[in-house]
């Protein structure tokens, strides 16, 4: 893998994309600037060779044009306190305007350029379009994991303008690395740890799982889905009906693999979806009429710990239960803290999917697992297919 390490940017302009995606709030303040400082490294290194950083970055979902609101003009002034130095900004990408910047730009300083997805090309893969932003710099550098799973001109496209001059960042080496050594794990046994609301959204992630781990945990609302499958009562719970058949075939997959698959036995149930609600702790074959599982029950709890536990490597997706709910967080709250029992006893833990690393952010646990990705469906389709367009497109 080429990555930034191996390169020289000594008197080189780099085209780095980054994924400057964050949230802000109604003052254009940013509340969570993570995917900024992930980048940071990579930025250090282009500078102390030598070298000029043109960043480029989409915020938001504007609809290919201006919008103030998406502005990537709202995170100068902090990128520049993190980089703790001046970081200029151009009103555009493409044009005038990025070329004009990018031209006068010295050996040292960074320029950000104006949110790619105010042009409608980005998203569409257009050659022209990605032709105009290679023309910026030097090198390409691709250091947005979290965009990677997009053939975007930004992401794929614009990697073929520099056949010699394309590296990966630390952020989608770091990436890389950590979930190989899940996918390739040669210390066993793997568990993965499925959670979320449905089925359908995890069925090609399991069926390439189910060749590569020792045991599958199954928790959350995909759970009620398995439990109904097999005949048991759930009541109100998330099921969805025409995915039966799909969870049976996991059942079988799994069997004549020879992974063991775990399924909630017990559940905290409500008789509403709020956290005010009425909840009791029932089996999970025998939830009555108008109730409905939220969160995996004690039992559950125990079980799942125990074979957290005795593995050696870990992933988890997808949380346990509505775990936004601090009535029926436990069970999520639960298996993180398994998870970080396990990594302390020498397992490796690795955290994907957005829900699963909110869910470790909650808890203030993300310095206690091995590793926590930044990609949620880069991370996923990246297990499901083994590359991505992002990836492809450096190690062609």
């Amino acid at each position: 893998m080429k990555t930034v390490d191996q390169y020289n940017f000594r008197d080189k302009k780099a085209v780095v994309r980054v994924d400057f995606n964050v949230p802000l709030d109604k003052d254009f303040n940013i509340t969570d600037d993570t995917r900024m400082r992930a980048a940071l490294p990579t930025i250090n290194k282009i500078l102390r060779d030598g070298g000029a950083v043109i960043l480029m970055s989409h915020l938001g979902r504007p609809k290919d044009a201006y919008d103030e609101k998406y502005s990537l003009k709202h995170i100068v002034k902090h990128l520049s306190t993190l980089l703790g130095k001046p970081v200029r900004f151009a009103s555009d990408c493409i044009g005038d305007f990025a070329k004009s910047a990018s031209k006068e730009l010295k050996m040292g300083e960074v320029l950000l350029l104006e949110n790619l997805r105010f042009h409608k090309q980005e998203t569409a893969g257009t050659e022209s379009f990605a032709q105009e932003l290679a023309s910026l710099g030097d090198v390409y550098v691709n250091d947005a994991f979290g965009t990677a799973h997009r053939a975007h001109a930004s992401t794929s496209i614009i990697a073929k303008f520099f056949p010699n001059d394309k590296v990966f960042g630390y952020v989608m080496a770091n990436e890389i690395a950590n979930i190989n050594k899940v996918l390739n794990a040669s210390e066993k046994p793997v568990t993965a740890i499925m959670g979320g609301a449905k089925v359908s959204g995890k069925i090609l992630i399991i069926e390439n799982l189910l060749s590569k781990i020792d045991n599958l945990i199954i928790g959350g609302g995909m759970s009620y889905t398995f439990v109904k499958a097999q005949g048991g009562k759930v009541g109100s719970s998330l099921v969805e009906e025409d995915k039966l058949d799909i969870a049976l075939k996991i059942l079988k997959d799994a069997k004549e693999k020879g992974v063991n698959i775990y399924i909630p036995t017990d559940t905290v149930i409500a008789d509403a979806f709020n956290n005010e609600a009425n909840k009791q702790t029932v089996d999970i074959n025998a939830i009555p009429d108008g109730w409905m599982g939220l969160d995996i029950g004690p039992d559950t709890e125990k079980k799942y710990a125990e074979v957290i536990g005795n593995s050696k490597t870990i992933l988890w997706n997808g949380p346990m239960g509505v775990f936004e709910m601090s009535n029926f967080e436990h069970g999520t709250k639960a298996v993180a803290d398994a998870i970080v029992a396990a990594t302390k006893n020498g397992a490796y833990s690795l955290i994907g999917g957005g829900d699963s690393v909110s869910a470790i952010n909650k808890y203030k646990l993300g310095n206690e697992v091995s590793y926590v990705s930044t990609g949620g469906g880069a991370l996923l389709e990246y297990i499901e297919s083994g590359s991505l367009p992002g990836v492809e497109a450096i190690e062609k």
